[in-house]
Parts: C-alpha cells; structure tokens; sequence
C-alpha cells in the first residue's frame, strides 16, 4: 500500500539546492546597445539633416501607411489621397556596436513557473514530434498547465474519471468551446492535431490510468496526472520524455530515487517540497520550478495544493 504524502513543513524553506543543468529555456535577458534618441522631424522649411560623414550605420524609418479606397497603400506611391502621416527621426548606432544588437528569443512554451534564480521556466508543450508527460503530484499544477496551455492557442481535452473537478474550469472557458473539453475515460475522440492546431491530452485517471486510446504523436503532447506512485509509474516514467515529482512520502521518495537515478539530495528533499513546487526531470536535466498562479487561476482556481 502506498503511504499518503508528508504534510509541508511549517515555516517557508528556499528551494532544494543541487538541481542539475535546467530542461527547460529561462528567458534570455536583452541585449543593451547605445542608440541615440529621434531627433525632430523636418517641419514646413526646414530640410532634413545630412547624414553623419562617418563609418556609422543609418536607418531611416519605414515609410509611414496611410488608408485610402484601395486598403493600406506606402506614402509616396501616389495611390490615394489625403495628407501626409507623421515621419519620425532617424536613429544611428555606430557599426562596432553592430554585435551588441540581439532580439530575446527563447524558447516558446507554457510558463511553468520560475526556477530558484527567478526566471521563467517554459515548458515546450507543442512540438511536431510526439512528447509524453509524467506528473506525480497534485491536480492544482496540472490544471494551471492546462489553462495556461489553452491560453496559447492549443486545444486541451481531458480524459477524466472525476469531470466535476474540472467544471469550474470549463465553465469559465466557455462550456467546452473554447479550448478545453472534458471526456470520460476511454471517450477521447480523435483531435486532429496539427501545427495550426496543437493538442494537449491530460489524463487525470487516477493511481492505475488505462492504456489511452489517444496517444502522442505530432502536435500533440499527452500529460498523465498520477495522485501518487502506483505499480504503473515505473512504466509511464520509462515512456515519458519529462517528469515531474511534486511532494511524496519517503517511500516513494526512495523507489523514485532508484527508478529515475536521482542524487541523494534531491532523493530526500522529495518529501519536504512545498506546494506548487515541482521537481521536472528530463533524460538528463534536472529542475526546480515554483509555480505561482495568478490573480485570476487564483480565483479559479484557489491556490497551490498537493492534495485535492
């Protein structure tokens, strides 16, 4: 018999220190430049300022848009009529500060929460080849994920042996219309999925889930919601390309320590993690993240829970 989880320590303690390198992306910070400001725009005489005889880079501004009865036409191609837009400065960047310029991009996911430094930790959901999740933990995280992964852009169909736990959510999205649609266990039709449309399955199917006749594949990723450790769990992790370990008893701790190969530390910090905090493990990355709700999952959704 598997022994309930250990309720959390009383006073607030920091995150587990040891995690290894992180599985998922933290938004990069920006890149910082020196541009110098607009200057005026040529008024009513006055001409526009000669550029700089130097080795610098100029660039104008885009020719600014205006509406006429052929739709949205360029300034200057003598289409339409009607005055002039307004024209900006010009802004100059010296050439040897070129390879200072870089655009943030990471990747682009579901914000999972945020490690121990604070950043964001995304976790890439939508991807054209099939991706299996593991959550041994509570059905709070799991609904977080899937609101927010519905908030995307992404259809999310739960496969559920207790639909009122999720009438609220689907309620409050629009009676099934909208991104989220609860199904029986066994009932989930086929989804569809494709890069237009990315699917999630959450399977909240209890300790012993059935094998689901929707499974992963392109575009849709399938997230199994497990209470606790169950004699299918060594299965489903071996399968899974991540899984997360919210807070479990020390025995659980230890059975998962051996199937997953974690270190010592993080075997025996399992029974002491906090709500909303989770454990996310790759093939070989390992990450702590917190996920803090917002205002509105909060009044969705109340707040971080390991037992429901």
């Amino acid at each position: 018999m598997t022994t309930a989880p250990t309720p959390p320590p009383a006073a607030p303690a920091p995150f587990p220190s040891g995690p290894g390198p992180q599985p998922f992306a933290p938004a990069p910070a920006p890149g910082t430049g020196t541009v110098t400001g607009p200057g005026p725009g040529p008024g009513p005489g006055n001409a526009p300022p000669a550029p700089a005889p130097d080795a610098g880079v100029t660039a104008g501004a885009h020719p600014p848009r205006r509406a006429g009865a052929g739709g949205w036409l360029r300034h200057g191609l003598g289409l339409g009529r009607g005055p002039a837009g307004p024209r900006t400065g010009r802004h100059s960047l010296p050439a040897q500060d070129l390879d200072a310029l870089c655009l943030p991009l990471g990747d682009d996911g579901v914000v999972a929460g945020v490690d121990a430094q604070g950043r964001p930790a995304v976790l890439g959901i939508n991807r054209p080849t099939p991706y299996d999740v593991v959550l041994i933990g509570g059905l709070w995280t799991a609904q977080v994920l899937a609101l927010r992964t519905a908030a995307t852009g992404a259809r999310v169909a739960v496969e559920t042996g207790r639909p009122q736990a999720w009438a609220q959510m689907v309620h409050a999205m629009g009676g099934g219309q909208n991104g989220l649609a609860v199904y029986d266990v066994g009932r989930v039709p086929p989804q569809g999925a494709s890069a237009g449309t990315p699917v999630l399955v959450v399977r909240d199917c209890g300790m012993r889930p059935p094998r689901g006749r929707v499974v992963s594949g392109p575009w849709q990723a399938v997230l199994t919601l497990l209470p606790y450790l169950s004699p299918v769990a060594p299965r489903l992790i071996r399968q899974a390309r991540l899984v997360g370990v919210q807070r479990v008893s020390p025995d659980e701790a230890a059975e998962l320590g051996r199937t997953m190969a974690l270190p010592r530390s993080e075997t025996d910090a399992l029974p002491t993690l906090h709500d909303g905090l989770t454990l996310w493990c790759a093939e070989r990355d390992r990450q702590y993240v917190m996920t803090q709700p917002t205002d509105a999952e909060i009044g969705l959704l109340g707040t971080p829970r390991r037992m429901d």
